[in-house]
């Protein structure tokens, strides 16, 4: 796959973008949480490849990257500065702010105003930013989902932050409908980062919703995460398109709706050629009643 053909193919997907701004990007873009060291900690095996990773993306037509400060943590914050700056004009960092890592299994809250100013302040660091595109609260809930605790004060904490010029824009991660609806009350959102893919459709009516709104809706976990999507259908329709299940599933994505925005990660660049590729491929009115219907079995 040459240049020109990552191009075309990043191009295929689309662009969108954010409302109440002048961010356009490319639907097809990168999360570079898998960067860092296994579990998301301490630096990754090959620095040179993961550096590699995101000049290929980059290079591809790929403008959009999700990252946060806590992974690693600061490693893959710090790896974007080394691969990538001085950045692009039409690059946009996304990072989530929200938790912090003391040790490596654990994923802390970390969401009091001071908390949160001092990680949007780590983050234009390790990035070498004067001020961050968005920043996305990631409301920690519990390891099978969002919970229903007010967002309220950390929302104007970030609004606070926005009027001082360290933020351009802010979304919301991991959250119900109804704490986007709260935190739609205090300042304007512009994306949304919950856990949705070909198996796990319960934002649907959110999608729409958001949808009509102009609000970026970014699935985490599109390929199912810790436990990778697996069906008989999903199979049989991607040896019919002559591609690997993963692409289909993205493709799927991106047919889903206008505003999805898809940020696989993966620290090989051959991987990532092949999640670029899903952004070409066309599927039939009847792939795609088929995919539908994997959520209801």
């Amino acid at each position: 796959m040459n240049l020109n053909d990552k191009t075309k193919a990043v191009s295929a997907g689309g662009q969108f973008t954010f409302s109440n701004s002048r961010l356009t990007v490319q639907r097809m873009g990168y999360g570079a949480m898998q960067l860092a060291g296994p579990g998301v900690w301490g630096p990754p095996k090959d620095t040179d490849e993961a550096v590699k990773v995101l000049r290929t993306a980059v290079e591809a037509g790929i403008n959009h990257i999700d990252t946060s400060d806590f992974y690693g943590p600061h490693v893959t914050n710090e790896i974007i500065q080394k691969a990538l700056h001085p950045y692009a004009k039409d690059l946009v960092i996304v990072t989530k702010i929200g938790c912090v890592r003391p040790s490596a299994k654990v994923w802390q809250r970390a969401d009091s105003p001071e908390e949160l100013t001092q990680a949007v302040h780590d983050n234009l660091r390790n990035l070498n930013l004067d001020v961050l595109d968005i920043v996305n609260y990631r409301v920690m809930g519990t390891e099978f989902g969002p919970t229903d605790n007010s967002v309220a004060k950390q929302m104007e904490t970030l609004a606070e932050l926005k009027q001082k010029g360290l933020i351009r824009h802010i979304g919301i991660s991991n959250a119900t409908a109804e704490q986007i609806e709260e935190a739609q009350k205090i300042t304007d959102i512009v994306c949304v980062q919950n856990s949705y893919n070909l198996a796990n459709r319960e934002d649907d009516m959110l999608i729409d919703k958001l949808a009509e709104q102009g609000i970026a809706y970014v699935p985490y976990f599109p390929l199912g995460g810790f436990n990778p999507l697996q069906s008989s259908i999903l199979t049989e329709i991607s040896e019919e398109l002559g591609c690997k299940p993963m692409q289909t599933a993205l493709a799927w994505l991106l047919h889903r709706s206008p505003n999805i925005l898809l940020i696989p990660g993966t620290s090989s660049s051959a991987h990532l050629l092949e999640n670029i590729s899903s952004a070409d491929i066309k599927l039939s009115g009847e792939a795609l009643d088929a995919l539908d219907k994997i959520a209801e079995k």
